[in-house]
């Protein structure tokens, strides 16, 4: 365990201690308005959930000072936030969803942010446990398993009551070199073009998402995230650390009414969009920037600073009084329960890192599972 992850401890013990409550909060909403009213209770856990991911917006914005530029269209631009949408961005850094979750809460849409992700994530302390009570879509990476599973969690969203944004990252994986030397020979033994700077899509998900979610879902966001060659490339641990970094991000709206209706004709526009994201990222990796495009900042609004503020003062305030009526830190046994709690949060900060890591999968797995997918 890194020294650094040490240092992230405080950081730790407030997103914990404030994620338990809002996974209480979900748990209660869950039991006493979901079985009345579905609608209601999305419409409260959106503004709960909130509380929480604004503390991880906070230290991408506040805490490591990441700068972010936008490249989008007057189009793209104003339909964001205001409508159903099928998010579709590379799978390039470790922090991808953390850049989507950013963007998300520019455009009005955080707590309603939702995503594809593999089935373990849910399991993960808090921050899983929020996605489940948030209907995040959970799959095992086996079409067997998931095809029904994944069609019942798409039409759940039909009568979502306000606009949300479903990510989805085609890739399955995130890309590393070995991981792309590996879909380079998946391509030359398929006859497909070769990637330079993505990896291939696997096409049967993306065919089932949008068969069931044509009718409600107006459009597909088209997202290429990409770190420029002067900044270095931005991990959870980076900014846990505090170290900033520069994101570029473009972004473009392709309407739902432009796509195929056969699933032959899906699966090669979705082929289609990642040899464009591929010849731009050529572009981006030669020029530095996408096209003739003026970068678009998006600001840094205060709102995730008055959270983290708001629960930092009511949990030292909460921690203060139970310390001082307890007297726990008066005796051995206090002292050794909560010096173990303090490295329980520790352990927990650990293996949030390494499941955010990009080498967790590697690339006979992506092969080996390339192959049974498509």
């Amino acid at each position: 365990m890194a020294i650094e992850e040490l240092a992230a401890v405080p950081l730790g013990l407030l997103f914990l201690l404030s994620g338990l409550i809002v996974n209480v909060i979900q748990a209660a909403c869950y039991v006493t308005i979901r079985p009345f009213s579905k609608s209601m209770y999305r419409m409260v856990n959106i503004k709960v959930v909130e509380l929480l991911w604004y503390q991880i917006v906070w230290l991408f914005d506040w805490w490591a000072g990441m700068h972010v530029e936008l490249f989008a269209d007057f189009e793209t631009l104003q339909s964001m936030g205001k409508e159903h949408a099928l998010i579709m961005s590379n799978h390039r850094s470790d922090i991808d969803w953390l850049v989507g979750w950013v963007f998300a809460q520019r455009s009005g849409c955080l707590g309603s942010s939702l995503a594809i992700m593999k089935n373990s994530s849910k399991f993960l302390p808090v921050v899983g446990w929020s996605m489940w009570f948030t209907e995040f879509l959970f799959i095992e990476r086996s079409w067997d398993k998931d095809e029904k599973k994944l069609k019942l969690g798409l039409q759940q969203l039909k009568d979502f009551p306000q606009p949300f944004w479903l990510a989805l990252f085609a890739e399955g994986t995130r890309f590393t070199h070995t991981k792309l030397l590996a879909a380079q020979k998946y391509a030359a033994l398929q006859g497909l073009p070769i990637p330079r700077n993505v990896l291939i899509p696997r096409t049967k998900g993306f065919v089932s998402t949008i068969n069931n979610i044509r009718s409600f879902v107006p459009a597909i966001y088209d997202v290429i995230v990409a770190i420029p060659k002067t900044s270095s490339s931005p991990t959870m641990l980076r900014i846990l650390k505090g170290e900033s970094s520069v994101v570029h991000v473009h972004i473009k709206r392709h309407s739902m009414e432009e796509l195929p209706q056969t699933d032959e004709g899906l699966a090669l526009w979705c082929k289609d969009l990642f040899v464009a994201k591929d010849a731009l990222l050529d572009g981006y990796l030669a020029e530095g920037t996408f096209g003739t495009k003026a970068p678009i900042p998006i600001g840094r609004p205060i709102i995730s600073l008055l959270v983290v503020m708001s629960w930092s003062c009511l949990l030292t305030s909460a921690a203060f009084r139970f310390f001082e009526w307890s007297t726990l830190l008066s005796t051995w046994n206090g002292i050794l329960c909560s010096s173990f709690c303090v490295l329980l949060v520790a352990v927990i900060m650990h293996i949030f890192v390494l499941f955010s890591q990009s080498d967790r999968s590697t690339a006979a797995t992506v092969a080996s599972t390339r192959v049974k997918d498509d």
